[in-house]
């Protein structure tokens, strides 16, 4: 096997060390802020596994740069609204870590969730029940 010469947790700290991180409790407290758009971007089976932030938008993470392209086939408007925050989550923080670095590359101002909806649920944020 060919040796990394950089890991993902690499990855990830790289990531965390550039991007803007959101604490739980504050996320929680902006839960219901018309001016936050709260992007979940696990898959789908973990959302019906685990149910998931009441109003936030599923934007799965191999489709998320095409969403929030405009010039992408894949566009999708909910990214083109100004003057929003957005912020990403995953379960742990670590794809949504990437994830936030990839759209600030490419010049789309968002945030995530530090921790993940796994502490989300834990600090007991509000969650939909999960669907499956």
């Amino acid at each position: 096997m060919t040796k990394l010469t950089v890991t993902a947790a690499d990855l990830v700290a790289q990531a965390r060390a550039r991007i803007e991180e959101v604490e739980t409790a504050d996320l929680i407290a902006a839960v219901a802020d018309p001016e936050t758009v709260i992007v979940d971007i696990r898959d789908i089976r973990e959302r019906q596994k685990t149910g998931a932030i009441p109003g936030a938008i599923h934007a799965p993470r191999g489709m998320l740069e095409f969403w929030v392209d405009p010039d992408s086939p894949y566009y999708r408007d909910v990214f083109g609204q100004a003057g929003k925050r957005y912020v990403l989550h995953c379960a742990s923080g670590w794809r949504s870590a990437l994830a936030t670095a990839a759209l600030n590359d490419m010049g789309f101002e968002a945030a995530h969730l530090r921790e993940g909806f796994t502490d989300w649920v834990k600090a007991g944020g509000p969650v939909d029940p999960p669907k499956g």
